[in-house]
């Protein structure tokens, strides 16, 4: 018997049925040379931190190559590198962690070139579908003003997607509402 797909539910408490994923924010493993830290905080639209979140975020490596073979770079020659990493699935603080690479840049259609980017999905309580974003990175200056997304932006909300460098690695908050919305894209 084949039963019909249900229509979208909020996400809620027991979204974490089949999403368990062994090395969770880990897109290299640990001691992998030249690994950063990429953390921030997932806020609401009342700017307080989200508890039960969950972010995945899918990249390059640093030579701008993916773990699959579609084309790209050829695959990734980093030992290791999943390229994919998922963090939440319980309650928590709102904040974030992921190992991984700096990516390096990509070719972009038409003979661009994007700048070094992370791609990220967070499904949270209360959203029917996921919500889909870049993390660019801010001492990218001169990467980040030839790449072909961001320069769709208007410039004044180009820096809601950019990741600040601190120690060990970069920040990157994201807000689903309020002044500082992080920009996120029709996918």
């Amino acid at each position: 018997m084949i039963f019909e797909t249900t229509p979208s539910q909020t996400v809620g408490p027991y979204f974490a049925i089949g999403l368990p994923f062994d090395v969770g924010p880990f897109a290299v493993p640990e001691g992998t040379p030249g690994a950063i830290h990429v953390t921030g905080t997932v806020y609401d639209g009342a700017g307080a931190p989200i508890p039960d979140f969950l972010l995945e975020t899918w990249q390059a490596d640093s030579e701008g190559r993916f773990v699959d073979m579609h084309g790209v770079g050829g695959p990734s020659q980093l030992d290791g590198f999943r390229g994919f990493a998922r963090y939440g699935l319980e309650d928590g603080d709102g904040n974030y962690d992921i190992l991984t690479v700096k990516p390096g840049a990509l070719p972009g259609l038409a003979g661009t070139t994007q700048a070094p980017h992370i791609d990220v999905s967070v499904f949270a309580r209360g959203m029917l579908h996921r919500t889909v974003t870049r993390i660019y990175f801010a001492d990218e200056v001169e990467a980040n003003a030839s790449d072909p997304v961001l320069a769709r932006l208007p410039v004044e909300r180009r820096s809601t997607l950019l990741a600040e460098p601190v120690d060990g690695g970069y920040r990157f908050d994201i807000r689903f509402q309020g002044p500082h919305e992080t920009v996120f894209f029709a996918v």
